[in-house]
């Protein structure tokens, strides 16, 4: 490691473990956080896969088949809300109010480019999101979208500053963090296109269950613009305070549900890729140790 990247670590290092083993009063809400994105994401699971893939319980018990639709259309709204809900705890406890611009920009360039591919289908192909993730902007992209575009961008620039945290190597953290945001969708899209209809993709070709391959490019070029932008927002500066443990714990919450969606739809082939790509992550993370 360069000795740039050796002093900018060292203060964080040091001031770390006091401040990750310190029991404020307030700590237990950190867990809490977690806690309810885990919690809501396997019950979502546990209920696709006892009743979406056995859809013949639902006739054993009057109305069941009614609330479970109704919850089909609900579930997934809430779950979005829970996790932004529990993010958002958790940065203010920490930081304060210093993540607010980055959550701001990331949902209008994130929503930027929701439109774009929902009305011309650049840069992800053409596609539309049915009525089942709520309350759209513009007639085309649910408001939810966008917030889960930073909780998940958030923990994946997190990642790559770990790997590169000298300012020397901003190009190498935007180009690993778009990675580790694209990493999600190799499970993500499967789950909620294919195996559900939270969108629809409308393209002919060559496709990767479901979606084409331009999406996968799409997700990469919007995951750049938004690392580029955590970075030009210095979000650094508050994110080297928040311990890489709760990221890495909070990523996992929410790759849980299209992972388990994916395997109780057969879809290995999609959780193949995810872990691969997760798996050269952690190696490069890896690397970074060894050379340190």
């Amino acid at each position: 490691m360069n000795s740039t990247a050796t002093l900018e670590a060292r203060p964080t290092d040091a001031l770390r473990p006091k401040r990750d083993s310190a029991r404020s009063p307030a700590a237990w809400l950190d867990g809490l956080a977690l806690t309810l994105v885990y919690a809501v994401s396997m019950a979502s699971l546990a209920g696709f896969a006892v009743f979406a893939m056995h859809p013949a319980l639902l006739n054993r018990v009057p109305g069941a088949a009614a609330i479970y639709g109704r919850m089909f259309v609900l579930a997934p709204r809430a779950q979005i809300i829970v996790v932004i809900a529990a993010l958002a705890l958790f940065l203010s406890r920490r930081v304060g109010t210093r993540w607010l611009p980055a959550f701001a920009v990331v949902y209008a360039l994130s929503l930027a480019s929701e439109l774009a591919g929902t009305t011309i289908g650049l840069p992800f192909g053409p596609y539309s999101y049915t009525d089942g993730l709520g309350l759209k902007l513009f007639s085309h992209v649910p408001a939810l979208i966008p917030a889960s575009w930073f909780f998940m961008a958030l923990p994946s620039y997190a990642f790559a500053r770990l790997r590169f945290p000298a300012p020397t190597q901003r190009g190498h953290r935007v180009l690993l963090g778009s990675f580790v945001l694209l990493s999600w969708d190799l499970v993500l899209d499967p789950a909620m296109s294919l195996v559900t209809k939270y969108w629809i993709w409308e393209s002919a070709g060559t496709h990767y269950y479901g979606m084409p391959l331009v999406n996968l490019v799409g997700w990469y070029v919007t995951g750049l613009a938004l690392m580029a932008a955590l970075t030009a927002l210095h979000v650094d500066e508050w994110v080297r305070e928040i311990p890489i443990g709760w990221f890495a714990a909070f990523y996992g919450a929410n790759l849980l549900l299209p992972v388990g969606m994916s395997v109780a739809a057969g879809l290995w082939g999609a959780v193949a890729a995810a872990s691969g790509a997760l798996l050269a992550v952690w190696l490069i993370a890896r690397g970074s140790a060894a050379n340190a």
